[in-house]
């Protein structure tokens, strides 16, 4: 008997759009998050001074959501990252900036099926990111800033197509901004609050489709204890939202809604040697893994 194309060709759009609704799952677990702050980031430091940074950040997800409800399908999405970032304070104009680069690095790992996708890692360096800060309040005797930042992804990282949101690099270009307050509340108490705006070109080979995004936005808040001998304690929130995509004109209906916590110690084991460890985990995700836990590890250089 003859195959019925008709039937080949709906079997095979049943498909693509299962594959799409898995990948949307994605969305705001590896390449949607942006630039979370680490307390104190936002707190200039002298012209001249340089900083050389590496991080290490493990997370590791068992559950996916859409719509606000628990998928029923067994999940498990791994992502092991390093960051390389270098960062030179200058004046300009009697204005403090801090131009910088991040190299990202790692490999993200999804570790059971999920849909149509089967497990699958992806390793590599990821996609760099370029610019830099202006602190246009700058008041260190009543410990006060207020800074702008503006930083773009270049796509040139590590990307295999067929993988689709398995991967480090992302084969799109991204623009990202922040705007910044710290203040002192007593001699031992800050509170750093951060907004961000996320802008996105579009992905134009996405397991072989166009991939759009919506703009997306962060909100990023440090309430951190100063401690004795140049140490800290923090306790952060992060709340990301927007950034719903559409991949290949079908909108997936993946906002992003998630909240997050982080808890920090960071201290100074030589007067030019900062360690750092944070903890935390996602509270809840509305689209998307779920992160049930996040390690964060960094060393600072000061020279």
């Amino acid at each position: 008997m003859r195959p019925n194309k008709n039937t080949g060709t709906l079997a095979n759009v049943i498909k693509g759009s299962a594959l799409l609704i898995a990948a949307s799952l994605f969305s705001g677990t590896v390449q949607s998050e942006e630039i979370a702050t680490d307390p104190g980031d936002y707190t200039p430091l002298p012209a001249g001074v340089n900083l050389a940074i590496l991080y290490g950040q493990y997370a590791t997800r068992d559950a996916a959501y859409a719509g606000g409800d628990k998928v029923l399908a067994k999940a498990g999405l791994d992502t092991t990252i390093g960051l390389a970032r270098f960062v030179h304070y200058m004046e300009i104009g009697g204005i403090i900036v801090d131009p910088q680069i991040i190299i990202p690095f790692g490999k993200v790992e999804l570790t059971e099926p999920f849909g149509p996708l089967q497990p699958t890692s992806e390793s590599g360096v990821g996609d760099p990111i370029i610019g830099g800060t202006a602190w246009f309040l700058n008041n260190p005797d009543d410990q006060e800033w207020a800074g702008l930042s503006a930083f773009v992804s270049v796509p040139v990282g590590q990307y295999d197509e067929d993988k689709g949101p398995v991967n480090i690099g992302e084969n799109r270009w991204k623009g990202i901004f922040q705007a910044a307050y710290v203040k002192h509340l007593s001699d031992s108490v800050v509170l750093d609050l951060i907004a961000e705006y996320s802008v996105y070109s579009d992905n134009d080979d996405f397991l072989g489709f166009k991939r759009e995004q919506e703009d997306a936005q962060s909100l990023q808040g440090h309430l951190r204890y100063l401690l004795p001998k140049q140490s800290h304690l923090a306790l952060s929130y992060y709340h990301s939202f927007g950034g719903e995509t559409t991949v290949g004109n079908l909108k997936q209906d993946d906002r992003v809604n998630t909240n997050r916590w982080m808890a920090t110690y960071a201290t100074f084991i030589d007067p030019t040697v900062q360690l750092q460890l944070q903890a935390g985990q996602d509270i809840d995700v509305e689209n998307g893994f779920k992160e049930d836990t996040r390690i964060n590890f960094r060393v600072l250089k000061v020279f």
